[in-house]
Order: structure tokens, then sequence, then C-alpha cells
């Protein structure tokens, strides 16, 4: 499951142009130089998406949707704003049982801005899924030191196809695919810095927000049903030593293995990247094919943090600086 921050269609109207009054809709209804302008007041909201057999729906969780109702990445529009800003924004529409659409969400990559008028340039159908496809990846910022078989740690950008890498539960397995892509790091999307350390790195940490981190509990307080959890970046976040990078654009770095893995970045147990329906749309047809069939059609097993917890996580750390353990952390805090 993954929650993604959206705006509804309503919040976004068009005030000069061909369907002037009208909220923003499908791409078969969009009008080229249309300009819209966002309500004074429209936060963004969480919209809960899970991945299954036959493609994407609402999941609970969010605060917008019906549950079990399909979700279809219809286009990538881009948007030229009165202040020469450009902006893209990925439209989802939510269809019922009946498939009939239900609600229109958009999902602007960088934060739009009320009071600007956002003229419409650009609707793309072929790029939605690998726009969505990228947010789902994890990724590491150029630059992130990863450990290899020798335990020697090497920048990712030196990495190669072939190259062989410590992991947590698997010893050392061999690169499948190493991706790479450059992106705005704005908003909900930018870049989470672990600042040295906050969870004991010697180095910043630099991941996309998505991106988990490996967590180990001696005893299931959290009540996760197990010892081992990941917790997400941005999760994490405290405005002090772990912050958003919302500055300009990132170099992000993707690794696959056969498997999903955790495998150690700047000292920190984290996960590479899962091929799934959602992640394979950005890999080349050559190297989905090589691939085995168990990571295409499976989740990791390991549980997810809720974002309450992993704060009681940070300020553990907070409070054990000496503690250099990475498998036994606020083993006495939970």
């Amino acid at each position: 499951m993954q929650t993604i921050p959206v705006h509804t269609a309503e919040q976004f109207r068009v005030i000069h142009g061909a369907n002037t009054g009208d909220a923003l809709s499908f791409a078969d209804e969009m009008i080229l130089d249309d300009v819209y302008q966002i309500a004074p007041v429209a936060p963004r909201q969480r919209l809960s998406v899970k991945l299954t057999e036959t493609g994407l729906s609402i999941a609970s969780g969010g605060d917008l949707g019906t549950v079990g109702h399909t979700l279809f990445l219809d286009c990538v529009i881009t948007l030229m704003g009165s202040d020469g800003t450009t902006i893209d924004a990925l439209v989802i529409v939510e269809v019922n049982k009946d498939q009939l659409v239900e609600q229109v969400y958009f999902m602007p990559f960088t934060s739009i801005l009320p009071k600007i008028e956002y003229s419409l340039v650009k609707v793309c159908r072929e790029t939605a899924q690998n726009r969505f496809a990228e947010i789902a990846c994890v990724s590491f910022v150029k630059g992130t030191r990863i450990t290899i078989a020798t335990g020697a740690m090497v920048p990712i950008q030196d990495l190669k196809i072939g190259d062989r890498i410590l992991t947590r539960d698997r010893g050392i397995q061999t690169i499948r695919w190493i991706g790479q892509s450059t992106v705005r790091a704005s908003g909900d999307f930018a870049p989470v810095i672990i600042k040295a350390g906050a969870l004991h790195n010697l180095n910043d940490l630099i991941v996309s927000p998505e991106h988990r981190l490996f967590i180990y509990q001696r005893s299931d307080k959290l009540g996760t049903g197990r010892s081992e959890t990941l917790v997400r970046a941005k999760h994490l976040i405290n405005g002090t030593d772990v912050v958003r990078l919302d500055d300009g654009f990132v170099e992000y770095y993707q690794i696959l293995f056969d498997e999903h893995q955790i495998i150690y970045a700047e000292g920190i147990a984290a996960e590479s990247m899962l091929f799934d329906q959602r992640t394979q749309r950005i890999l080349p047809s050559e190297a989905s094919k090589q691939i085995p069939p168990t990571q295409a059609n499976t989740e990791t097993t390991l549980r997810l943090m809720p974002m309450p917890c992993a704060e009681t996580l940070l300020r553990c750390y907070a409070k054990h600086p000496a503690d250099k353990s990475a498998v036994a952390i606020c083993r006495d805090s939970f």
C-alpha cells in the first residue's frame, strides 16, 4: 500500500478559456491553453493506493475515495504558471463498480500556489505510468556510499551491473540493474536528508521520501507482529536532523537485485528497489525479463511502522547516542 498527496479536481478550476468554470477533468475533456487557478484554501489530502492483480485501487487509511474503487493513471499534464514556473502533475481517475467516473484527482510534482494562473500547455497519456513508477521507486541520491562484498563503501554512481553487494539477509548479491533519473526536489516529493549522527550514520544519507529503512525491535511493542519492520524516511522527518531537501533538482539512483534486499547505505540498513507492476515501467524490457517472477509478483514481507512509532524511534536514538548497534536500538523504550 502507498499513500500519495493529491488535490481533488474541484480545487483546480478553469478561470479563462473554453472550459471556464469547469473543474480539472481527464485527458479527453481538457483543452490546451485553458487557464486554471487553485482554490485559496486547497490542502493536499491523502489517497491510499494498493496494487491488486487487476491494477490500482483505493485502500483504507486515506482521506479520499471509496475503498475498493479502481484507479486509473490517466495522463500527465504540464502547466505554465504566470510566475514563470513549469509544473507537471499526474491526473488520476477513480471509477466505481459500474465503471463510471466518481472523482478526478491530480498530484502536482511541485507545489501549486494560490493566486497564480496556470496555462495548460501539454497533456500526455503515454508517460502517466512511468511517472507513477518513479514515485514508487526507492532511490538513493548521487554520492550515497553502498557497502560492497569486501566491506568497502563505494559511491552509488560508481557501481555497475554485476557488482557484488553485501545484504543483510542473503549474504553477497549481484546487481542486476541500476537506474538513474534527475527529478525536481520539491514539496512532498523532495528527498529526505538523514543527517550524520541521526541514526548513527557517519555521513548524511539522502533518500527518496518513500524509501524504507530497516528497524529491529527486541519485543513487539509496536504491534507489528514481528521483530523486524521497516519505516519510511518521510516518517522520520523532525525538522532538525531529518529534513527535506527542498531545492532545485536531485539525481536519483536505483539498485535492483534478483530479489528485494536490505542493503547498507552510509551504514544504515535500507531496502533496494522492489520490482512489481508499479516499478517495472522504468526498466528496459530486456532487464525486466531477467528478473525472477518471485519478485515480480510479491511485496516485501516486512511490516511497515506507522508515523507515530517512527517519531518515537528517532527520539530513542537521541536518548542513546552511545549505542552503535543497529539491531539493539530503542529496545527499552518501545
